[in-house]
């Protein structure tokens, strides 16, 4: 068994089955393909190396021959491998990634130019109307030469998709690893999220006692951000409002807007055309209470001290409110797990929530945990397993509970 089956779909299963064509051009950023081809691979996919001439100057091919288990295709021979993986036969690949792709390929991709394998692969994909991704990365005079922006436009008219490099230091350097993971994992997912926008509300808040202390509620974010992650997956154009905690946003995520109170969520729905979202998803540890705030700092030498507070406006019932015909879920968390599932269907009936993902205490700030789906109609789910395993099940059953309304 080669060593890169070790790490097959460790990460996920998402890309299970998928045979990604690596195309590598002669960009210094070919050295990160290594760690690209293995990423692909703890998700599943089988990945095959093409390398133009250039690129075998700047990384040898044995290199991505230890981290695929396939052996780069640096030259096209009798056995016409363009056709054999890209050519309009029955078991072709699934997908033609070109990272990184020069000015150079670009332009010659763009006027049907197939002079190397790389350029070859690319005329063979476009023709079979395989999907073929293009990440640039070149030096940033190149990437705005008014010619290569034409002929990365025309590509994108024929349907080639782009992933924008990261501009930086007069450079135009390939995007993200995790970025281009994600992307991929999109295009070849089951894509039933397609022209869907989907709102998530995640994190916690923190509301002031006065200009130094405040009140919060805890909250690792993770939920948040493995929901957008999935819905991104499915093909759903997501915007994420994220709260006070410290998970990181992935890149690919390129609507995050923040808030740090209740009030600051309220302002954000007033600012927004709410009604937009086909899907809201309110998961964020709101604050139910919210004190009454001093001006200033409360002296710490006090003996005692009272902080009065007050009943914070019902967000949830307001999102029902602005968007009527959205499917709107609330996350409901509870100590009592005999109560959970009767608080959380009192919650949709008084909210007329179209899902409720009932938790209760002693699975929070925990990486697995078990949760209940409670849909319309009576429809419960339980589900154990990880914020990303939990996050995979809900849509699944956000799709079971709209395709039976």
């Amino acid at each position: 068994m080669h060593p890169s089956e070790e790490i097959r779909g460790s990460k996920s299963r998402k890309l299970a089955g998928k045979r990604i064509i690596l195309g590598v051009t002669g960009s210094i950023a070919a050295v990160e393909t290594i760690k690209l081809s293995r990423e692909l691979i703890r998700h599943g996919a089988e990945v095959i190396p093409v390398m133009s001439p250039a690129a075998t100057r700047i990384i040898h091919p044995d290199s991505l021959w230890f981290s695929t288990g396939n052996r780069p295709i640096c030259e096209l021979t009798g056995d016409t491998e363009h056709v054999r993986f890209c050519g309009q036969v029955e078991d072709k690949a699934d997908l033609f990634l070109i990272s990184p792709c020069t000015a150079n390929t670009i332009s010659k991709i763009a006027h049907g130019i197939d002079d190397t394998t790389v350029t070859t692969f690319a005329t063979t994909a476009i023709g079979s109307k395989i999907p073929v991704i293009i990440v640039p990365a070149m030096h940033l005079s190149m990437y705005e030469h008014r010619i290569v922006q034409e002929n990365i436009k025309e590509l994108m008219k024929k349907g080639l998709i782009f992933i924008d490099p990261f501009l930086e230091s007069h450079k135009a350097k390939m995007a993200s690893i995790e970025r281009i993971t994600n992307q991929i994992i999109q295009i070849l997912g089951p894509n039933d999220l397609d022209k869907k926008t989907v709102l998530i509300i995640g994190g916690s808040t923190i509301e002031p006692i006065d200009s130094v202390r405040g009140i919060c509620n805890t909250s690792s974010g993770k939920t948040a951000v493995e929901l957008a992650t999935c819905a991104f997956h499915h093909g759903a154009s997501v915007e994420l409002w994220y709260g006070q905690s410290k998970e990181n946003i992935p890149s690919f995520l390129s609507t995050v807007r923040y808030f740090s109170s209740a009030k600051d969520v309220m302002s954000l729905i007033k600012q927004s055309d709410i009604a937009r979202f086909d899907i809201i998803i309110v998961c964020a540890a709101l604050s139910d209470y919210i004190p009454d705030s001093l001006q200033g700092k409360i002296s710490s030498d006090k003996e005692d001290l009272t902080i009065v507070c007050h009943p914070a406006p019902k967000i949830i019932s307001y999102l029902r409110k602005m968007a009527p015909n959205a499917s709107v879920i609330g996350f409901k968390l509870e100590d009592d797990e005999q109560q959970l599932v009767e608080r959380a269907k009192n919650l949709q009936k008084k909210n007329d929530l179209d899902i409720v993902v009932a938790n209760t205490t002693k699975n929070f700030h925990t990486e697995k945990g078990q949760v209940v789906f409670i849909g319309k109609k009576g429809i419960t789910k339980r589900i154990s397993g990880t914020k990303a395993q939990i996050a995979e099940v809900f849509f699944s059953f956000l799709k079971e509970t709209m395709d039976h309304d």
